[in-house]
């Protein structure tokens, strides 16, 4: 079927939206019509070659909107459901079956290897060449998108179908840091570095949690101002002074947990050194292509915990659906970090997201 896409055509190209040719879905897989489609710092730096998906193709990989075709085998799915596309998984490993899908052993090649697991790809251009689909199980920087059946999570009936595709990745990554992996005891104190949109998502999860002291570090008031909105009880501007100190007089000692959401290598030390003995570091932003940070052995050797973590860990179904759960309920309002784009008007969502102006981008599609 013809539909529209934006490809990019080589490492560090432009995205040019374009008609494309996409297959119907094959056995366990959906076709989902795209309302909309959040942009994340992956796709960034998927072009930018940090992530090795063989161009052309199309990325995008926040998707949301309404199943219209479903493949053999597909059951639990049906026409005309809407839906939040999740990230892919195999569901035989045994990361996938101790129920942390994130962590499929097939992962890589889910997320990145241009088509499906088969080697086959569902884009061409329409005069036939191929182009990379399935871009973490869904390539839906496009007006439809080829699905597996098993990554989807239904959206409840009243919900804003277009604001939902952000919970699959950038926003279910931050809280779920929080939920799964941070899961905090009554009185804890969590320091978030970074208040964009991971970071954000962290705030307002923390916000639900038991945690007492919630503190927001960046290098923006506009941005620091709106975390104490979400449910920061403390701000630091890594501007004005060295936050780990900050943070030190604000916990009257280390934080119990650090969440590190820039990916920024000179933040990740600070993030370290913000928690002590028995305290985690959790790593979330995404940092360039073979980076490396370092920490104090002797302070680490004593009880302090590293840890990365992917997607907000867990099952998507459960976190995504705990998510949207709380969004209805009032008690997780990221719409409040969104503002809305045509697809033509992808570069600019991209430059905007780049330059802080914008938190979380989410492209439109535009309709039949």
């Amino acid at each position: 079927m013809k539909i529209r896409a934006a490809v990019v055509e080589k490492t560090h190209g432009p995205f040019v939206v374009r008609d494309a040719e996409l297959d119907g879905p094959a056995a366990g897989e959906v076709l989902v019509k795209v309302a909309a489609t959040g942009v994340c710092h992956t796709d960034a730096i998927t072009r930018e070659g940090a992530l090795p998906f063989p161009l052309p193709g199309v990325l995008g990989h926040e998707g949301a909107g309404t199943v219209i075709a479903v493949g053999d085998g597909v059951t639990g799915i049906h026409e005309g459901q809407a839906v939040v596309i999740g990230w892919p998984f195999c569901g035989t490993c045994r990361n996938c079956l101790d129920g942390e899908p994130r962590y499929c052993l097939r992962l890589g090649e889910l997320v990145a290897g241009g088509g499906r697991v088969d080697g086959s790809s569902a884009l061409r251009t329409p005069g036939g060449e191929r182009l990379s689909s399935h871009f973490f199980g869904q390539s839906s920087f496009a007006t439809y998108a080829i699905a597996s059946a098993q990554a989807l999570v239904p959206i409840p009936d009243g919900l804003p179908v277009e604001l939902m595709g952000p919970l699959a990745c950038g926003l279910a990554t931050g809280a779920g840091a929080v939920f799964n992996t941070v899961r905090p005891q009554p009185g804890t104190s969590i320091v978030v570095y970074g208040a964009g949109a991971v970071g954000l998502a962290a705030i307002m999860a923390a916000r639900n949690s038991a945690a007492t002291i919630v503190i927001a570090v960046d290098r923006h008031d506009s941005r620091l101002a709106l975390a104490t909105e979400l449910g920061a009880t403390h701000t630091v501007n890594a501007r004005d002074c060295d936050p780990v100190i900050a943070v030190g007089d604000i916990c009257g000692g280390p934080a119990d947990h650090a969440l590190e959401c820039t990916g920024v290598i000179g933040v990740v030390r600070q993030a370290i050194d913000s928690v002590g003995m028995r305290g985690t570091c959790v790593l979330i932003g995404g940092a360039p292509a073979a980076a490396e940070f370092t920490a104090d052995h002797l302070t680490t050797l004593w009880g302090k915990t590293i840890v990365g973590t992917l997607g907000g860990s867990g099952r998507s179904q459960r976190l995504i659906g705990t998510l949207m759960d709380l969004y209805s309920q009032g008690r997780f309002p990221f719409d409040r970090l969104v503002e809305y784009f045509p697809l033509e008007r992808i570069g600019e969502a991209l430059e905007a997201s780049a330059r802080g102006e914008v938190i979380k981008p989410i492209l439109v599609m535009p309709t039949d």
